[in-house]
Formats: structure tokens, C-alpha cells, sequence
């Protein structure tokens, strides 16, 4: 089970250069009034695009809770980039915790599956009934700039086509336009086999 600590900041949405891209008037007493419903479809474009990528985008905080290691000698986390892993706990039956020497685990970054490894033969094991509790750093840094170009461009495509298409009921469920598709391609996990 996965759950974010904190949302996106405020201040790390490009809303400004949202106005700007939708090409909306300026200089009015009345340039604010869009502001929060332009946060929100920027926000669902977010959103979007992280499920569509497994990726998260601006930097944040989150919990992950695992019944079961897949493997033993290596569990894929299930969002990347992952910058650290700040703490992990096992919980046993009783609710009790144990934070767990990072001494024993290490973190493998990787652009798509980062994982946890053990240092030494195996990770620490998961007591029945139990779980083991992780506290991680994802995202690719905390202002809209650390996103990679063609990330950032396609939140704005789709962020754009929410607030164009905002009265649409006819559209196709998932409806996702091309030009987003085809920039988020190079970001999307490929499943080679399973637990992979």
C-alpha cells in the first residue's frame, strides 16, 4: 500500500506559465480568478501522468507498506525516481515496530524499477501477520524546472486539454491525446516478466 505524506506544493505548480501557455488575457485586476481552477486541472495532469509513467514528478514524501518480499534479494519499489529511503520499519502482528538497521539494505536508483537490496545475503525478514514499512523521497526534484523538458511539456499538452475539453462528456474514458502518449513513451515501465 502506497500513500504520498504530502501533496505537491503550491508553489512548485507552474501556474503561471500555464496562464501563459493557454495564451489567457493579462494585466487585469481579475488574473487571479482562473488561478485555482487552473491548479486543479494542472494537478490532474500531474496525476495522470504519474499513473500513466509509475513516475513521480515533483518531489515528495511517501510510505509504502509490503506484506511479502517478492524476492528476497531485491523488491522493486513501486514509484521512481526514489532519491532515498529515510526509514525502514518492520511491524509485527502486535502492531509493534522496529526500525531496522540501514545498515542491512541499500537503495539501487533506477529511472524505472529503483529496488531495495540486502547488504548482505537477504533482506530482513517479514514476520506473519506482519509488514515491513518503508519512509522515502520521490520525484525528480522539488521545483516544476527539475522535470525533464519533455515531462513538463506534457503535462502542460494535457493539463491544456483538460481545460479546453473541461464541458466534454463524450470523450473516451482514459482519453489521453497522442502528442502526451508519445512524449511519456520513453518513460513507461516495460514488463519483461513477472515481478519485474
Amino acid at each position: 500500500m502506497l500513500n504520498e505524506v504530502n501533496e505537491v506544493p503550491l508553489a512548485a505548480l507552474p501556474v503561471a506559465a500555464f496562464k501563459s501557455h493557454l495564451r489567457l488575457g493579462t494585466g487585469f485586476a481579475t488574473d487571479v480568478v482562473q488561478d485555482e481552477v487552473l491548479e486543479g486541472f494542472l494537478r490532474a495532469a500531474l496525476a495522470a501522468v504519474e499513473a500513466r509513467t509509475g513516475k513521480a514528478l515533483i518531489a515528495r514524501n511517501f510510505t509504502w507498506r509490503v506484506g511479502g518480499w517478492r524476492s528476497a534479494v531485491r523488491h522493486v519499489l513501486p514509484v521512481a525516481p526514489v532519491a532515498a529511503i529515510a526509514e525502514m520499519r518492520r511491524v509485527d502482528a502486535d502492531q509493534s515496530e522496529t526500525v531496522i538497521d540501514p545498515g542491512l539494505y541499500r537503495l539501487v536508483p533506477d529511472l524505472h524499477a529503483p529496488r531495495i537490496e540486502p547488504v548482505g545475503a537477504l533482506l530482513p525478514s517479514i514476520p506473519d501477520g506482519g509488514a515491513m514499512v518503508f519512509s522515502f523521497a520521490a520525484g525528480f526534484g522539488p521545483d516544476w524546472t527539475d522535470l525533464p523538458a519533455d515531462l513538463r511539456q506534457a503535462v502542460m499538452l494535457l493539463a491544456t486539454h483538460y481545460y479546453e475539453f473541461r464541458s466534454e462528456t463524450t470523450l473516451a474514458e482514459g482519453c489521453m491525446p497522442f502528442g502526451v502518449t508519445a512524449l511519456l513513451a520513453r518513460y513507461r515501465n516495460i514488463r519483461v516478466g513477472a515481478g519485474q
